[in-house]
Formats: structure tokens, C-alpha cells, sequence
């Protein structure tokens, strides 16, 4: 691995502990919507791989790692007369509002790199609007050079336009860019783009599913600095 000028962070279960933010917002959501539709929550709940009544992620539930249209478009089966726009729609604008816990604190991490001289970005599946709006109220926006969601134009994870697009804007080689995420949707489309890739544990998927595509895996981003300081060269 050659020096590191960059480091591209997905959002979720990344900089904010999947399950506690998560799991509360996806019970409260499937409840309102299965409610509305007259159907079992526990329907729209098997249909993305959560259990409504333990807040329990399955491994492979969709909204782990899915673009919101993907997620909605696995609910749709199971609410008849809604449209696919209005309920991307109005997921988007109930994750703007979701209780975020972040993995670490944000602000002293981040400010450790742009020490470093790193180019910060931001790749996720959710919406540009919500995670501008995520990353606003953990008070980092300011932070980041490069934010992407999966409606900003760039495609969405596992490809790797969205990243690819990051180096462009800034410059770099995507060799000399980290892509950190806890998810194999991260870790596959970093391969993708040429960029090493590091998983982080905050969440669902365990160490044992991410360490065959990880060329790192840490408990959570506030190890990043140590990691990449003993192991590269990095230059502003």
C-alpha cells in the first residue's frame, strides 16, 4: 500500500452505529406504513429482512447496505396504490430525521484528519439530502469535500462510480484513497475502484464475513488515524 491522501467513508454502520440508529427508525417506519396500508408490519418486515418486534437485522436485510429505491421497491408488493417515487420520497425524508448515534465522537476524529492532510468524502446508499443533513447535525459537513448519495448521479455501491468520481474531483489516484465501511457493498466497490479498503465492526455484518475482502478490519473509524499513520506515508 502506497501513500494515502484520501479516505472515503460510507455513512452508515460507519460513522453512526447501524443498529442503534437504525432499528428504532425501521420499526417506526414499517409500523406507520403498514398501518396506513392495512397490512401486518410484520410482512413489510420480512420483506427486508427485519424483525419488527426485536429490531433485529438479518444479515442480508436490504437496508443494510441496499439504495433506498432497492428497499423501496421490496416493500412496494406489500402496499398496494403507493408509488415507488412518493415512498422513496418520503423515506428520504424520514432518514433526515432519524436519532443518529455516531460510532465514535466525530468532531475530534475528523479534525485528526485533516491534520493528516486527508481529502475527506462521503459515499452512501441513502439519499445526498439526508446525509448532508446526517453529517450537518453530528456537526462534520464542514468536514467533507465530496458528498454522494445514491441519487447524486454517480451510481450506488457495490459499483464504484460514486468513489471513482471522489478521486476525480480531488485529484487523486484512486490508489492513494481508503474506502471505509462495514458492509461487503462497501469493501467491493472500493475494490472496484482500485482503493484499499478497510471494514469497520459498527455494523451488522461480523468480522468473519468482511475480513475475505478487507485489507483491514477495525473495530471502529477512531482506530483510522493509528492505522494509517503506522502503515503509510501520508503527504497534504
Amino acid at each position: 500500500m502506497g501513500s494515502i491522501r484520501g479516505i472515503l467513508f460510507d455513512k452508515d454502520g460507519t460513522l453512526f452505529d447501524f443498529r442503534a440508529t437504525w432499528g428504532g427508525w425501521s420499526k417506526r417506519l414499517l409500523k406507520n406504513l403498514a398501518q396506513e396500508a392495512g397490512v401486518a408490519p410484520e410482512a413489510l418486515g420480512r420483506a427486508v429482512g427485519f424483525d419488527v418486534t426485536t429490531g433485529i437485522f438479518a444479515p442480508d436485510s436490504a437496508v443494510i447496505a441496499h439504495p433506498v429505491p432497492e428497499i423501496a421497491a421490496l416493500l412496494l408488493p406489500h402496499l398496494p396504490g403507493m408509488e415507488a417515487g412518493a415512498l422513496v420520497e418520503r423515506m428520504n425524508a424520514l432518514s433526515a430525521e432519524a436519532e443518529l448515534v455516531p460510532a465514535v465522537p466525530l468532531v475530534p476524529l475528523f479534525r485528526r484528519f485533516r491534520a493528516m492532510g486527508l481529502r475527506i468524502g462521503l459515499v452512501t446508499n441513502d439519499g445526498e439530502a439526508p446525509a448532508r443533513a446526517h453529517l450537518a447535525w453530528a456537526g462534520v459537513e464542514g468536514f467533507f469535500d465530496y458528498v454522494a448519495g445514491f441519487d447524486s448521479g454517480h451510481g450506488a455501491k457495490p459499483e464504484p462510480g460514486p468513489l471513482l468520481a471522489f478521486a476525480r474531483a480531488e485529484g487523486l489516484d484512486p490508489a492513494e484513497v481508503i474506502m471505509v465501511g462495514d458492509s461487503r457493498h462497501d469493501l467491493i466497490a472500493g475494490k472496484a475502484a482500485g482503493m484499499p479498503v478497510v471494514a469497520v465492526l459498527t455494523g451488522v455484518a461480523e468480522a468473519g464475513e468482511l475480513a475475505p475482502v478487507a485489507d483491514a478490519v477495525l473495530p471502529d473509524i477512531g482506530h483510522l488515524p493509528d492505522w494509517i499513520a503506522a502503515r503509510t506515508p501520508v503527504h497534504a
